[in-house]
């Protein structure tokens, strides 16, 4: 399971302050941060007009977009001081990419991974762009429709890039439970062919868990060191306390749905090894339950199924009942196929 901290606008343009959240990252047991790559003239223009107006229910309505963008961006310099400290903490450390130059940028720091925002899964060229640089992709679905992202994975396969993975996202800040959809990232996989996880946008661990549930291999969620000091996202972000009990949530419930093709069958109790669960020990299995001397034969008066489980599964009684004991059999043994022929 592949877990991301989406930073996003969450380092409100205090270097110190993102530097602060990738250690805390760190120690959320996260694999990787996401930062984003570009500035307010890469993503739109400096218009007044109310075309660039936010107008659409959200917490950001009525800034314009120019606006939005200049106060959520992160100064491309800090890039390459992100990317060197992730790595000295061991941390991965990639970003979303949103103009050829900020994909430029990022190459010469080795990003190892590009995600591309739904709302330039339209951007053909960028894609491309991308795709030639042969390294992960991770395609957000959000506001894709109809034949959107069929089209962004044929242009990534195309340039011979087959490492894609499509994440579910409801692009509404916050989501609603009620519009996750989150069966998708199965049909992603059907149609797709390609690995799926899940951008959580929605409140709490809930999504993420049912992702887990679902076989997606990756879950991305918002991060906020701290929301006491506010800022564009911080309304469904998780800070360092929250996201790291999302991590363990994410492990206990991988661990505990563990492998469908997990199988026991033994037949005898020799046999057995680590694979038994916890508990088996106390299952039932065959003892003899009254003295039996050699040559006389086994019956259901000195054979039972009892715990714990140390003799013959009780599903051979009948098969041994008739035999003859090879041995004297004493009160409280387990039988063994050695016991009787």
């Amino acid at each position: 399971m592949f877990i991301v901290a989406e930073l996003s606008a969450n380092h409100n343009q205090d270097l110190n302050l993102a530097k602060e959240s990738l250690y805390a990252i760190k120690e959320c047991g996260a694999n990787a941060v996401k930062l984003q790559t570009y500035t307010p003239d890469s993503l739109t223009l400096n218009c007044k007009s109310n075309i660039f107006k936010i107008n659409s229910n959200t917490i950001w309505d009525n800034k314009y977009l120019y606006d939005l963008y200049k106060e959520a961006y992160m100064p491309l310099e800090w890039n390459a001081e992100l990317f060197e400290l992730a790595r000295k903490i061991d941390l991965i450390c990639f970003s979303s990419a949103f103009d050829k130059e900020s994909v430029d940028l990022l190459e010469q720091l080795n990003n190892p991974i590009y995600k591309i925002a739904s709302f330039e899964i339209t951007d053909i060229p960028l894609i491309q762009y991308i795709a030639k640089k042969q390294k992960p992709i991770i395609l957000s679905s959000g506001i894709a429709i109809n034949d959107e992202m069929q089209n962004a994975v044929n242009t990534i396969k195309q340039e011979g890039n087959n490492d894609i993975t499509i994440l579910k996202c409801t692009s509404s800040y916050p989501a609603p439970m009620n519009t996750l959809n989150l069966s998708m990232m199965l049909t992603f996989r059907k149609k797709y062919g390609t690995k799926y996880g899940i951008s959580d946008h929605s409140i709490g661990t809930n999504a993420a868990i049912i992702a887990v549930a679902l076989k997606a291999s990756m879950i991305e969620k918002h991060f906020i060191l701290d929301k006491k000091y506010g800022g564009l996202d911080c309304e469904f972000s998780m800070d360092r306390f929250e996201f790291k009990e999302l991590v363990k949530a994410i492990k206990q419930a991988k661990d505990a749905i563990g492998d469908y093709n997990y199988h026991i069958d033994s037949t005898n109790i020799n046999e057995i090894n680590d694979q038994y669960p916890k508990g088996r020990e106390f299952a039932r299995s065959l003892f003899v339950s009254k003295d039996i001397k050699k040559g006389q034969k086994l019956t259901t008066e000195n054979i039972k199924s009892i715990r714990p489980n140390n003799g013959l599964a009780p599903k051979y009684l009948n098969e041994i009942l008739g035999k003859i004991a090879t041995k004297d059999l004493k009160f409280g043994e387990p039988l063994k196929w050695d016991s009787f022929k």
